[in-house]
Parts: structure tokens; C-alpha cells; sequence
């Protein structure tokens, strides 16, 4: 593994209702953007399942450091010598009816590095299919801001609808991120509007690398996802892109010419308040 060079790999997919075929797809999409070349793979949230009811994925939860999602991409870590992030997952919290939304982060030796707990949750009403989001009545939110240490640097961790609070992405900035990473599963409404927008801001302000692992597709229980994963530049260039489906992108990752970017437009150190 090179710390001086670093090819990210952002998995979609279009999780389905049985668990075990989204955990051998998203094995089979890791293990074939490991063959390209990838050194760390993005998950996206909810990836091993889209349940037909919300409350489906109480037969799911996991207790920490134990399960089968946990052990698959332990040992694909290991198998594969990558770096994994785990998209998100229901995590026992200290309410059965609440789980955590955690995004494990797995090293290369399948060490769980660090783990973040989705901390913005989505309780909405929208003009779409489903009317009403109330992730809050099945999830238990977050309270800490997570960033790790990886062989290439700072990255931070975020999830979904944490993209629209630019407080979050600051705060990672200051705690020396380079790359933000963000797992989703946007609806086809907010992402139509929003999604890219909204990335790129958090790139730009932040003159940070931006990865975005997403659902993308229509899914059994009806609910439309956008898709859209990214990779993007300090600067706001789109470097790789699926809009829909499964699959996966690649990036490398030229932290030189982020380090270049920002001496010769040093706008973080022209922040004032």
C-alpha cells in the first residue's frame, strides 16, 4: 500500500429487500474495484438493505465489533489488503427501537479504525412516492464529529443528509481533513435539485476532496434513490461520475496538487469568523 498515492473507489447500488444478495453484491463490486486498483472503497448507506418497511432492519441490527456484515468486510479487508468504509448500518444504541446509522471505518488488517454514528437525520415531507421521511423514529443520532487517520492523511466522515450543514464539513476541515467521504442514499427529488450543487460547495469552501458512495436506482419498497455518485476535486471538477445503477467509479486522489491548490489560493487562511 503507497501513502504517497491513493485511488479511491465509490461503490452504488440499488439495495434490495434480502440481505444476503446486497452483501454478495457489494463484496462483488469491491473485489472488482480492487482489481483496478483501489486502495480505500466507499460504501453507500443502507447497503446491505432497503427494507420494504422502515422498520425491517430491526432483524438486521448488529451489536458493535460483531455480525455478519461486520466479519464479511473484515475479512475482505485482509483478502484484498484495501482500506474499507462500511456506508452505514443499524447499530444497537442503548434504545432497542433507535439504532445507531454507523459508517465503520475497516483498515487493511480488518481493524475497525474508527466508526461514525449519522448525526443529521432525515424528518422530512417531500413531493415523492414516499411523502414522509421520519428517520429520527427509527434511528438514534450521532453526537461526535469523526475524522480518522489513513496512510494518505486526514479523512472525514458524513452521511447523507449531513451534506446540507457546511458547519460539519468546517469542523472536519479544522481537524486537518483532506477528503471528505459521504455515503448516501439521497431521494430523487432532493438529489435532482440539489446533490450536485451541494457537493461541489462542500468541495470549493473547503478546497477538500469529496467522495460520494450512493443508492441509485428504484427499489423494491418503492423508494426512488438519485444516484449520482461523485468524485470531486479541491477545485469543483467532477473526476468520475455514475449516474444510476450499480457499479462502481475510480479516482486517484493527487493530494500534491491540492497542497498546490491551496498556497496559491489561500482562501482557508482568509476565513475571518
Amino acid at each position: 500500500m503507497n501513502p504517497k498515492h491513493l485511488k479511491i473507489a465509490a461503490i452504488q447500488m440499488v439495495s434490495t429487500t434480502r440481505f444476503d444478495d446486497n452483501l454478495e453484491m457489494a463484496k462483488s463490486l469491491i473485489v472488482e474495484a480492487s482489481k483496478q486498483g483501489a486502495s480505500l472503497v466507499v460504501l453507500p448507506e443502507y447497503f446491505a438493505l432497503m427494507g420494504l418497511r422502515e422498520s425491517d432492519k430491526f432483524e438486521y441490527v448488529e451489536k458493535h465489533n460483531s455480525g455478519s456484515m461486520q466479519s464479511m468486510l473484515k475479512e475482505l479487508t485482509k483478502q484484498l489488503n484495501i482500506w474499507i468504509v462500511a456506508g452505514t448500518h443499524p447499530i444497537e444504541s442503548d434504545d432497542v427501537k433507535r439504532p445507531y446509522g454507523r459508517c465503520y471505518v475497516f483498515n487493511n488488517s480488518g481493524e475497525v479504525v474508527t466508526w461514525y454514528d449519522k448525526i443529521h437525520l432525515f424528518d422530512v415531507n417531500i413531493d415523492d412516492q414516499k411523502k414522509n421521511y421520519c428517520e429520527s423514529k427509527y434511528s438514534m443520532p450521532g453526537d461526535a464529529v469523526v475524522s480518522f487517520e489513513s496512510p494518505w492523511g486526514k479523512i472525514g466522515l458524513a452521511v447523507c443528509y449531513d451534506l446540507r450543514f457546511p458547519e460539519l464539513f468546517r469542523r472536519l476541515l479544522e481537524m486537518d481533513c483532506k477528503i471528505f467521504l459521504l455515503p448516501a442514499a439521497f431521494t430523487f427529488k432532493t438529489g435532482e435539485a440539489h446533490w450536485e450543487i451541494l457537493i461541489k460547495a462542500r468541495a470549493v469552501e473547503n478546497l477538500c476532496y469529496f467522495v460520494t458512495s450512493a443508492q441509485g436506482g428504484l427499489h423494491e419498497n418503492g423508494r426512488e434513490t438519485w444516484g449520482h455518485s461523485m468524485i470531486v476535486s479541491p477545485w469543483g471538477t467532477v473526476l468520475a461520475e455514475l449516474s444510476s445503477g450499480s457499479g462502481y467509479i475510480l479516482s486517484d486522489i493527487d493530494l500534491q496538487e491540492q497542497s498546490k491548490i491551496r498556497k496559491e489560493f489561500p482562501v482557508l487562511s482568509h476565513k475571518k469568523l
